[in-house]
């Protein structure tokens, strides 16, 4: 009964794993390059240089940018430059606006004068790939859930599977095929087993008012907006009393918010009816402070006199521990050596689930080493492989290379971006349909390194902030992006060496492996 509950678990843990791998695959690494979104963005939008941080100074720089060119507007909104974020951004409502009433601008933190970036999604386009998988709202979301709960399975069964997965943790067998794969694929899994659980399961939790909300929908009549305003602290603006007023200087709120949390950073500032006797001014504490979010880290002055209004509602226990898991996945609180542990771990996970797929494939290769033809079905999942891995990779290299080759004047340059991601992607699907397995994986994953590679150099010609100059301004965004770009280009060399070598003979691995008739339960991919 023992060893059949263990057959059944190793099944469920291979085609759980086949069919929704290949998915998430695709959603681990757009998460894990989402850890750096900030900093993709910067790279992506050159631009906007970065200067020393200076909230004060920043405030006072947006501020008369927005009275002197939205003081018609309803709201504005102010994003200040941090330790990842170069451009001090401004947003006004604007009826007469495009793009649902909003205009956005980036400014100069020194100078306060707008900077005309090219038009790019950056990190963003990662990011939101991560769990809307570019589908619209909420078949996306409600996807990448549900394969955030395949993962979720898989780990679990994993872990009932694998009965000695602690002791096979300190196994490494190289140059022994099936055998090294299945060993990388248990240590990597044991090493950043706690992380997985803890991603997968705040995936859940993140967007469980999807994956369970009957209750919200019967505590506020269907009414969700209810729901998210009450948890997050949301309240009506004021109406405006058309009484010309001036705005009390922001500076001065942002010293009585230092008042109350001394070294608080913000994230950013809301204002209503600015320039009305009504004005009110928000500010919200940036995320990075906190692990959890904190909707008590909210303070409402009065936009006339500043007077302290309001500070956000305290959280109950339910929601300090939701708000906390929802923002361990995120990471934002997380420093740059922690962020890149992030990193590390979101890279150990996307190659668990690689090489479960090749392993998957590779013992059913084995059995049929000898016949002329592989079987169809085995061959799909060979193009498929090759298609979600390398040519994923290639994918985020082709959008990399369109942000620096695109015309910046280009009218829609940012969707031309996310077309050459799907084009690059697309096409890596195309040659591996047309060419043998081990030839397609290799000539990928060469053009992926040879495309990642010269990423620094097509960088440094077309802006001037290669590695021969964003080290001396300590751009170290620019620069840390440009030398991750250099040594993905060498792992991936390194790669393709080892695919287009001639392999191994394979008929004695076949015949040994024919004898193992009970390897599905440890072998699972």
């Amino acid at each position: 009964m023992k060893e059949g509950f263990r057959q059944a678990m190793a099944w469920l843990h291979t085609w759980t794993g086949l069919i929704f791998g290949w998915l998430l695959f695709a959603i681990f690494l757009t998460g894990t390059l989402s850890y750096f979104k900030e900093e993709i963005n910067h790279w992506s939008q050159p631009e906007v240089r970065r200067h020393a941080l200076d909230p004060v100074n920043s405030l006072g720089l947006a501020q008369r940018y927005l009275e002197a060119n939205a003081a018609h507007a309803g709201s504005w909104m102010i994003r200040l430059p941090n330790a990842r974020e170069a451009a001090l951004s401004v947003s006004w409502r604007d009826p007469e606006a495009g793009r649902r009433g909003f205009v956005s601008k980036s400014l100069d933190a020194q100078t306060g004068q707008p900077v005309e970036a090219r038009d790019s999604r950056g990190g963003e386009f990662f990011y939101r790939f991560h769990f809307q998988l570019e589908m619209p709202y909420p078949f996306g979301r409600w996807l990448s859930t549900f394969c955030a709960f395949i993962m979720l399975v898989g780990l679990v069964t994993g872990i009932i599977t694998h009965k000695k997965i602690f002791k096979e943790f300190f196994t490494f067998r190289p140059g022994k095929g099936q055998r090294s794969w299945l060993d990388g694929h248990n240590a990597i899994g044991v090493l950043v087993l706690p992380f997985h659980l803890m991603i997968s399961y705040s995936s859940l939790v993140l967007f469980m008012y999807m994956v369970m909300p009957a209750g919200i929908l019967a505590s506020y009549s269907g009414n969700t907006g209810d729901y998210f305003n009450e948890l997050f602290g949301r309240d009506d603006p004021p109406k405006a009393a058309n009484v010309a007023t001036p705005l009390v200087p922001l500076p001065t709120l942002y010293a009585k918010v230092q008042e109350q949390v001394p070294g608080a950073r913000i994230g950013y500032i809301q204002l209503h009816n600015p320039g009305d006797s009504n004005a009110q001014v928000t500010f919200t504490q940036a995320s990075a402070d906190n692990i959890a979010y904190k909707r008590s880290a909210k303070w409402t002055f009065d936009g006339t006199n500043g007077a302290l209004l309001s500070q956000g509602a305290p959280e109950s226990g339910a929601m300090a521990t939701a708000f906390s898991f929802a923002g361990l996945h995120m990471g934002n609180f997380a420093g740059p050596w922690l962020r890149w542990l992030y990193f590390v771990f979101g890279v150990a996970g996307t190659a668990v689930i690689g090489t479960g797929l090749v392993m998957w494939l590779g013992k059913r290769q084995l059995k049929h080493a000898k016949s002329e033809h592989m079987p169809s079905e085995l061959r799909l999942v060979e193009v498929l492989n090759i298609a979600s891995m390398s040519g994923l990779l290639l994918a985020v290299a082709g959008f990399f290379w369109a942000n620096r080759l695109v015309p910046v004047a280009l009218e829609g340059r940012a969707d031309w971006e996310v077309n050459a991601f799907f084009l690059a992607w697309l096409l890596s699907l195309v040659h591996a349909v047309l060419r043998p397995g081990r030839r397609a994986w290799g000539e990928q994953l060469a053009l992926g390194a040879l495309a990642f590679a010269l990423l620094p150099l097509v960088n440094g010609l077309t802006t001037g902030q290669g590695l021969d100059h964003s080290p001396q301004v300590g751009d170290w965004a620019m620069a840390g992006f440009d030398l991750t770009a250099l040594a993905v280009g060498l792992f991936l060399a390194w790669a393709a060496s080892k695919m287009l070598r001639a392999p191994k003979p394979v008929a004695k691995r076949a015949s040994r492996a024919a004898k193992k008739p009970t390897a599905d339960v440890v072998e699972v991919g």
